[in-house]
């Protein structure tokens, strides 16, 4: 049976195979039938035509030929064109007695004289042709009739050659023929005398090193000067204008230039009446220059205010910059007036809602792209000018003020004098954007040698200093231009930006800035003496050294670290409160080169801070520290040893245990901060990034935390991301801080203070030694004489502890206070240094250990306890040349961290309830640690501008630092107490 179904069950199988391979093969053909091949005017050949409807190439008919746009077609020379249908034409030989087809193409007729080379009657200079009569009718014979030059015609044939028309005014004396001597030039007849002829019609590229003797100046440049002067011709006037404004209105010794020519006219008509009472605009002359005046700019953009005032919010809000652009063609007709704006200044495409905020007042903008040299020459084939001017509105009486624009291309003499002082600039009037037109060479229809394109056109508001109501000065348009020299277009790009910025006058706020880092590094001076002063006792050294310069280099770097770290929060916070609140204008935020400074101030503060940091982080890995055991062995547990041939009862040893549970405890707690670094990470990436607090740090005046994608985005200010983070990063700090102190100490664990219980329960008081002659000690002495004892009984010595049955804790009689700061004599420091030269470091595992080391840990191991028994003793009064004696410390002692007296003759405990021996643990260094943590997060993202990548660094550093101070502080422990390095987890 199984053998029968196998071929039905194969051809089954066959089936669906077809029927799938075929509904895929129908699916792909149902695709592909909308499919067409792409087809361009470019790929059609020369008897085919580009149809727009079908987007395909279309051959043309017979005896036709691809017209010149390549859209249609059109009967081939000596052809005329019948009409057909409305779809197509059908084209028809002329007869041999009449060959010449008319200029519409509709008919033949014979020529009075030659034909031309398209199969058309020309007619000589001075003649138009007549094909038609005065009722329409085709003549047989074409006519060329003479236009009468001379009175009372005074006609010449039009630019078409098919009408007579009144010939231009500067010809009509007598005749319409311009006789020498007088001088033809651009359609005019100009008097001989009146303008040289030798004219420069070069444009100058400095950038490229090379001049270029343009088509257009070649072609216009003499007769527009000459029209300018002579017939005071308006539009010719604007045309020179225009070239002189293609020339970055350079200056130059040659007065043939463009822009001589124009000052020469200038000058001529310094006699004459100005335009609108403005004495550098004179009659029938565009408006370029604002005078050469030494000094004119500054008196120019800050000595009267705009009659405008700017609000940020209020009834009176007023954050609205219109500009208005009078817009010039190049051959000087004037075109329209035109908002700035998309579409002329800005060459960059955008939204229009993203390129209008560059017209809102306190929005720092600035758009950049790349453009297409073949795209510019595409859009741009003739530059236009403007003439910028600001509304100052007036409903009815609308008022206009123009914007001086300063061309940072601008020479004199071939100096760069817009890239100098003020003082010495030239403001001028008239810009344009793109010049493709200047750098053509042979014909004004050729491929441009050189273009000249606006790379950055950006306007500058100055606000009035000390105004309290948002009143400016005259903006300023600064235009860089760039020569790009043509080699590809299609693979060339020219990049252009435009920017509006504000700034104010910033030096006020820098020298009460360097006034308070003044005066606070004055103090932290002081204060840095008062530290060395401090540290000299502390050592018990009277001598000056260059061991002592250092340490106060080190204090100094720190304190100063404080007064940078104080002075750039302060100020990056005064702006981002005073800036972002305020309603009148009254304050701007200084611009990025004028952040320099500040930048300089926090790279210092991270600078000796990390100096500071890790100065610190040495002292605590190099502390001497020893765990003095207090406990004494049982006479009731004894053991038995050999001792001459016989045996003998000793006591039993004291455990070892409790000392390495009691540096394993120190060795935790050596890190603990008090603060959580991964939720102080978290936390404040949460509030910058979720919550969008980093849009407060946006150059504009809006205190707006979410915004939209479609909005525009201004860039970060400097000083309000490194206020708005290191405040933000400071007062999370300080809240983690006041939690753990307040609460979390108090109610759910307190590691300092368990570490100081847990000495007294383990019988193990520890002294750490910080300077040579001053440290900490923490009194662990059992007030039960015993702690290496069972369950039972350290549950009943506690509970004997609970209920006031015993002693206290404290060192003295009747007192609680088991931690002391330890001032200790010299001669105690001496004898502690003779003991400790008995303890050195473990050569290895005892395993491996052969007999003389084994001796050698034996020689350390009495070492140990010999150092044990004379601390123990020292404690106990047992030395009177090394007692001590227990005080209180003076609250100015605490203030200034210095002790006045020097135990000269007995060390001196001072009781310290604060628990100051966290000094030598990151738990107290918490200020330093925050405050280092904080620079580096900021100066992070002050480099990246990535909060993330700050946050990320910063918790690498923090890994890093916690493995370094754990690495170094346990060998630091293994070397100074003899603890094996093997006990300690």
């Amino acid at each position: 049976m199984a053998t029968g179904t196998l071929p039905s069950v194969v051809s089954r199988y066959k089936v669906a195979i077809i029927t799938l391979f075929l509904s895929v093969y129908i699916d792909i053909f149902d695709c592909q039938q909308f499919v067409i091949p792409f087809k361009s005017p470019s790929d059609c050949s020369g008897d085919e035509f580009f149809d727009i409807s079908s987007l395909s190439c279309v051959s043309c008919g017979s005896n036709q030929l691809r017209s010149t746009t390549g859209l249609s077609c059109i009967c081939k020379t000596g052809y005329q064109t019948l009409i057909t249908d409305k779809t197509s034409i059908t084209c028809q030989q002329c007869p041999t007695d009449k060959p010449a087809v008319i200029t519409d193409g509709f008919g033949c007729v014979r020529c009075p004289g030659s034909l031309s080379d398209e199969g058309k009657c020309q007619c000589p200079p001075g003649n138009i042709l007549v094909e038609r009569d005065t009722n329409g009718n085709l003549l047989d014979e074409a006519m060329c009739e003479i236009c009468n030059g001379n009175t009372p015609g005074l006609t010449v044939p039009n630019y078409s050659g098919d009408k007579c028309e009144r010939c231009q005014d500067s010809f009509i004396n007598s005749s319409c023929v311009c006789n020498p001597p007088n001088v033809l030039a651009g359609g005019l007849c100009f008097p001989s005398g009146s303008l040289s002829t030798n004219v420069n019609p070069s444009v100058n590229y400095a950038q490229l090193k090379f001049s270029v003797q343009s088509a257009w100046f070649v072609k216009n440049l003499y007769s527009s000067s000459a029209a300018c002067l002579v017939f005071s011709n308006l539009t010719a006037c604007q045309a020179l204008g225009n070239m002189c404004v293609m020339n970055m209105h350079s200056f130059s010794s040659v007065s043939t230039d463009a822009c001589g020519l124009f000052n020469t006219i200038f000058r001529s008509r310094a006699a004459l009446s100005s335009t609108q009472d403005i004495s550098y605009w004179k009659v029938n002359l565009p408006w370029l220059y604002y005078g050469d005046e030494p000094g004119l700019a500054g008196r120019v953009l800050q000595t009267d205010p705009v009659p405008i005032k700017f609000s940020f919010r209020g009834r009176n809000k007023n954050t609205d910059i219109r500009l208005l652009a009078a817009v010039y063609n190049v051959r000087g007709e004037f075109l329209r007036w035109e908002q700035v704006g998309a579409g002329n200044l800005q060459l960059c495409q955008g939204t229009t809602s993203k390129q209008s905020a560059a017209f809102s007042f306190g929005t720092a903008y600035q758009e950049s792209c790349d453009l297409s040299v073949a795209d510019l020459l595409d859009a741009h084939p003739e530059p236009l000018f403007y003439d910028v001017f600001l509304d100052l509105g007036g409903g009815e009486n609308r008022k206009l003020l123009p914007l001086p624009t300063l061309v940072y291309n601008q020479q004199y003499n071939g100096r760069l004098i817009n890239q100098e002082s003020m003082k010495n600039w030239y403001l001028s009037r008239r810009m344009f954007v793109v010049d493709t037109l200047s750098g053509r060479e042979k014909s004004t229809s050729s491929l441009p040698k050189v273009i000249r394109v606006a790379s950055s056109v950006k306007i500058r508001f100055q606000l009035v200093p000390r105004t309290q109501d948002g009143q400016v000065f005259p903006p300023l348009m600064t235009v860089t231009y760039r020569d790009v020299q043509i080699t590809d277009i299609n693979a060339q790009t020219v990049t252009t930006t435009f920017a509006v910025e504000y700034e104010m006058d910033q030096n006020e706020a820098r020298i009460k800035t360097d006034t308070a880092i003044g005066v606070m590094a004055g103090v932290a001076l002081i204060y840095s003496l008062l530290k060395t002063v401090s540290w000299k006792r502390r050592i018990a050294s009277p001598l000056i050294d260059a061991e002592t310069l250092l340490k106060f280099l080190i204090f100094y770097a720190g304190d100063l670290a404080n007064v940078f770290f104080a002075v750039t929060v302060g100020t990056g916070l005064y702006w981002l409160i005073f800036y972002k609140a305020q309603q009148f204008v009254s304050v701007l935020l200084p611009l990025p080169a004028q952040e320099e400074q500040f930048v300089t101030y926090v790279g210092c503060a991270f600078a000796l801070k990390a100096v500071q940091f890790l100065h610190k982080l040495f002292m605590q890995v190099s502390i001497d520290v020893f765990f003095i055991d207090w406990e004494r062995p049982r006479c009731k547990a004894n053991r038995t040893v050999q001792a001459a041939g016989e045996p003998k009862r000793d006591p039993s040893p004291v455990s070892i245990w409790r000392t390495y549970f009691v540096a394993n405890e120190w060795n935790e707690i050596q890190t603990i901060r008090k603060i959580s670094p991964t939720f102080q990470i978290m936390a404040v990436l949460f509030f910058l990034e979720v919550l969008g607090f980093s849009n407060l740090a946006l150059r504009d005046p809006w205190p707006i935390l979410q915004r939209s994608s479609q909005e525009y985005t201004p860039s970060y200010s400097i000083m309000l991301r490194y206020g708005l983070s290191s405040t933000l990063w400071l007062c999370i700090g300080f809240l983690q801080v006041i939690f753990f102190t307040v609460f979390h100490e108090h109610f759910i664990e307190d590691k300092i203070r368990q570490f100081v219980d847990l000495c007294s329960i383990s019988n193990i008081s520890v002294l750490l030694l910080s300077h040579r002659c001053f440290g900490y000690y923490i009194h662990g002495r059992s007030v039960h004489g015993h702690a290496d004892t069972n369950m039972e009984e350290m549950n009943n010595n506690l509970n004997r502890e609970s209920e006031s049955l015993c002693g206290q804790r404290g060192l003295l009689p009747n007192s609680d206070t088991q931690t002391f700061q330890v001032s200790l004599t010299n001669r105690l420091r001496l004898q502690y240094d003779r003991i400790r030269e008995q303890i050195g470091r473990r050569n290895g595992p005892s395993r491996l250990m052969d007999t003389s080391s084994a001796n050698q840990f034996e020689q350390r191991a009495r070492g140990y306890q010999t150092m044990n028994h004379f601390l123990g003793s020292v404690i106990d009064h047992a030395h009177p040349d090394m007692d001590y004696i227990v005080r209180d410390k003076l609250m100015f002692e605490r203030v200034i961290g210095m002790e006045f007296l020097e135990p000269s003759e007995k060390s001196i405990f001072y009781n310290d309830e604060a628990h100051t021996f966290s000094d030598v643990l990151f738990y107290g260094n918490e200020a330093t640690l925050l405050i280092f943590d904080t620079l580096f997060f900021c100066v992070v993202d002050l480099a990246s501008q990535s909060f993330v990548l700050a946050a990320v660094l910063t918790c690498v550093q923090q890994i890093i630092f916690c493995l370094i101070r754990n690495t170094l502080g346990r060998k630091n422990l293994v070397n100074k107490t003899l603890v094996d390095e093997r006990f300690l987890i």
